[in-house]
This record gives C-alpha cells, structure tokens and sequence, in this order.
C-alpha cells in the first residue's frame, strides 16, 4: 500500500466523492447543481447544505435531507445505506442481508428475499434490544435462542461464552464454556462450576476454580488477594515452568514465568520487570506512572511523567512533553514512514505519511487545529480545507459523519482535485469560484446575482444567472450585450449510464 492510497482515505471529502466538475448553475440559496461535460446535472444542492443529491462514479447516487436523512443507492437504485439522525438509525443491505441499528440499542440482522439458497437455508433472523431482549433464529434449535431480561432466557456464543441462560436475573444464572459450566444463584455473589472446570465462590470473600492441566485460580477479598497458577501449554518445551500470578494489593504483587518477573511493592507505585524469554527488557518503577525507566531489546522507555517521557517500542517512537500538552510519535510500516504530532490530544493533531519505497515523493498528511480548520493533501496532487471542523479530528474514518454533519460546518471550503483543478465556496456555495486549467475554464459565481465564466469558446458575465450581462465568443474582439439569456435546462444521468461511465 502506498502512501497516497492510504491518506485517500482520510480525506475531508465527504465519503461518497462526487463526479467531476464541468459547469456550475448557482441560483444560491435555492439549489446549487454541478453539470458534467455532457451537460447533465450530476450533483444538486438546495437551501445551503440541507438537500442534497449527487451521482456516485460507481453508479447508483447519494441524497437526502442533512442531518434529518440521507441514503446511498446502487445503479440498480436499491437503498444499501441510510440514516435518521445518524447515529439515531442507520441501514445498511445489499442484495443478501441486511442490518439496522436504533443508537446501537435496537438492532436488527437478516435476509433479503432475493438472498440466495444457502444464505436462506441458514434462515439467521437477529434482534436485540439492549440490554432487554435478545434473538437470534436460525431454524436449528442448537444455534438458536431468545432471551428477555430480567425475566428469563437464553443466548448463544455471547460476551465470550458458549451458552448464557437465566431465570429471574440476578437470581439463577447459568453459563457453559469450553465445557465447563457455572451456576450462579444468585449472581455475582454464589458460583458452582462442574464438567472440565471445578470450583466454587462466594463472592468477594473468596474463591477457587480449577482446570486440570490449564490453571488453578484463588482468590479472597477480590480484588485484593489471589493466587493463580497457570500451567504452559501442550506445545511448550519440556520443563517450562508453570506462570506463578499471586498478590496482596496494595502491598505486593508479582507474575513469574520462564524468563519473566513482575513485581510490584506499595502497589501500584513501585515495581520492577524483568524479562530474558523472547527478548530482553528490564524496568524500574518509581511512583508509577511518573518515574519509569526501562531498557532492552527494542524497546526503551524514559519517562520523567508529567514533564517528559520518551520510548521507543518496536520501532514505534513516542514523545510527551508536559503531558497532555504535547504528543510526538514516529514509526513505519506497510511501506510507510508516519509522524503524528498533537497538542492536547486533539486541539492540534497532525500526521504526515512518506513513501519507504519511493522516498522522494511528496509526503501526504492530514491536519486539524480544533474546531477551526482541517487540511488534508494526499501527496499527490488533491488537497482539501474546510473552515471550520468541529467533528472531523473525532470520527477520521466515519463516512456517514462525513456525509450527514460535516457539510453542515463548511463555511469555507477548498478543493484542488489536482495541480490547476481547483474549487473554492463561501457559505455553502453561495460564493464559488473555480479554474481548471487543462480545460482552459474559470469561473465566479455570487450566488445568482453575478458570474464571470472563461471557457475556451466564450467568456460570459451575467447578472441574475442570465437576466442581463455580456459575453464574447472565442476569436471576437468585442463584447456583445445580451438580455434574458439563461442556460438551457440541464439534463439528469441515470444511475445506470453513470455505472457504464
């Protein structure tokens, strides 16, 4: 993966990218609509950010009305994502499945009708509704269940565990895994384990559990007291020795290994590790977490908290100063040199990216200062600005944020699709301007009231989108007046001519 692909998606575009640009009609605040070379409208706008519709280059379209809907369809004009109020709701499907979310509450899983024959013979119908209900209905009692809290129920490969069951919650509670079963009644406070595991607790006064040949766990006055043993694994070299996890907080803690020591005094101020197994480390702790030091095989640790702390953990270089004030990291990977710089964890947050492979290549990055801007340049060519951006710096990776909140913000906002490919909007486009200058075009736009176009066969300047203005044709010398000239009405691209594009 290379550098530029990666920061493409960190981009400010909002997630669904519309097609490029070849003419602007501007009647701001009623609609603002993107045309492309054929002429057809390919992206709408109207009352500001609010409505809005636009072609998707993989077919299919995005529109809706901000924050309250928006919806994504595919060229066969089937809905595969929308949102009320994300997060509030949110769908999602395809011709198989689909999902809905009510504030990850309130979900719902299944089947289209058109799913095909295997996906319909596992008939997997799911609904919850948290933390009250929950079903799951696969047409095999085995991998099937309901369950209604506090009342009674079962669920299934659930929170880590083969099978939960419940009677009157919290008074009968029982839960299998890997063969082992428990019972409690009442939760937390009495446990009975039988099968592959034995134990017995009555919490948090004391208790014990046992699995031959995998671990011995005890405890009393949890958390405060417990020793623990846990057996290597079957494929461990003969006579490792078994991991020794034992404490009495907050005098004394401390795990044993092959290799490894883990103490603590005055828990958790005091301590030291030591490890020779894999790798070598050793690390002293003075009034943890602000005096630590640490030293070994690929990993360095220097921290003077809150002042300074500098570590170096496996190639991933890290830097505080005066935390949380300042925060420098470095590190590689997937053919990537990275730095992220922030000040107060989001107030300013930076990333650069270069290429391992390529090292003279421009760096690409991504830059917030909070709430007022956020920059982004791929290192090839596309850059975006948007003023002001309160939310990008928080959910960097969420389309539908992308798509339903951040326009609502874009009072400013710059577009250079590449070098001499350039769009920028004031107040949600009610002032644009743009050139490109592969296509020798340029153009202003005022909302309705005035525009200037340059395109190859004529330069325009209008007033009222074409009420009265002037214009001159490609090889003329003089400018000719002219009176209700509007534009001729636009066409639409169907979303099946924009799959074939």
């Amino acid at each position: 993966m290379n550098h530029r692909h990666l920061l493409a998606c960190l981009g400010l575009a909002a997630g669904w990218c519309a097609p490029i640009r070849a003419e602007e009609r501007n009647a701001w605040p009623l609609t603002v609509k993107q045309l492309n070379a054929d002429g057809q409208v390919t992206s709408t706008n109207a009352v500001g950010p609010l409505f809005f519709q636009k072609q998707l280059p993989e077919g299919g379209r995005a529109s809706g009305l901000r924050p309250f809907y928006i919806q994504r369809t595919d060229a066969m004009d089937r809905i595969v994502e929308s949102a009320v109020l994300y997060p509030l709701f949110n769908y999602r499907g395809d011709a198989e499945s689909y999902t809905w979310t009510v504030f990850n509450l309130i979900n719902r899983s299944g089947l289209q009708p058109g799913a095909s024959p295997k996906l319909r013979a596992s008939n997997d119908e799911k609904f919850a509704v948290w933390p009250f209900y929950f079903s799951r209905q696969t047409g095999d009692p085995a991998t099937s269940y309901r369950g209604l809290l506090p009342v009674g129920g079962t669920v299934k490969s659930f929170f880590g565990y083969d099978r939960i069951f419940w009677v009157i919650f919290p008074l009968y509670t029982e839960v299998d895994k890997n063969n082992a079963h428990t019972v409690l009644a009442p939760w937390p406070f009495l446990r009975f384990t039988s099968g592959a595991e034995q134990g017995f607790a009555f919490w948090p006064l004391f208790g014990w559990r046992d699995r031959p040949g995998e671990f011995k766990r005890r405890y009393a006055l949890w958390p405060l007291i417990w020793n623990h043993t846990l057996y290597p694994h079957e494929d461990a070299p003969a006579g490792t020795p078994p991991t020794r996890q034992m404490g009495f907080i907050p005098f004394y803690t401390r795990e044993q290994s092959a290799g490894f020591v883990n103490e603590n005094f005055a828990w958790p101020f005091f301590g030291r590790t030591d490890r020779t197994a894999l790798f070598r480390y050793h690390e002293t702790r003075y009034f943890w977490p602000f005096l630590v030091q640490g030293r070994g095989d690929d990993r360095r640790v220097n921290r003077w908290g809150p002042f300074y702390t500098h570590s170096v953990i496996k190639g991933y270089d890290k830097t505080w100063i005066g935390w949380p004030f300042w925060r420098h990291a470095k590190w590689e990977g997937d053919n990537l040199a990275q730095t992220k710089t922030q000040f107060l964890f989001f107030l300013y947050w930076s990333i650069e990216q270069r290429s391992l492979a390529n090292p003279n290549a421009a760096p690409a990055g991504k830059t917030h200062l909070w709430p007022l801007v956020s920059a982004w340049d791929n290192g090839a060519g596309r850059r975006q600005c948007q003023i002001p951006s309160p939310l990008e710096v928080f959910f960097p990776n969420n389309e539908l944020v992308r798509q339903t909140w951040t326009p609502l913000f874009a009072l400013y906002r710059f577009d250079q699709r590449s070098p001499g490919n350039v769009r920028t909007s004031l107040l949600w486009d009610g002032v644009t301007w743009e050139h490109n200058d592969a296509e020798q075009r340029a153009a202003f736009h005022l909302g309705p009231i005035f525009s200037v176009q340059r395109q190859p066969a004529e330069r325009r300047i209008a007033v009222g989108n074409g009420l009265f203005g002037a214009k001159r044709l490609a090889g003329e010398r003089t400018w000719r007046l002219f009176w209700l000239d509007f534009p001729p009405k636009p066409a639409t691209v169907s979303t099946a001519a924009t799959a074939t594009r």
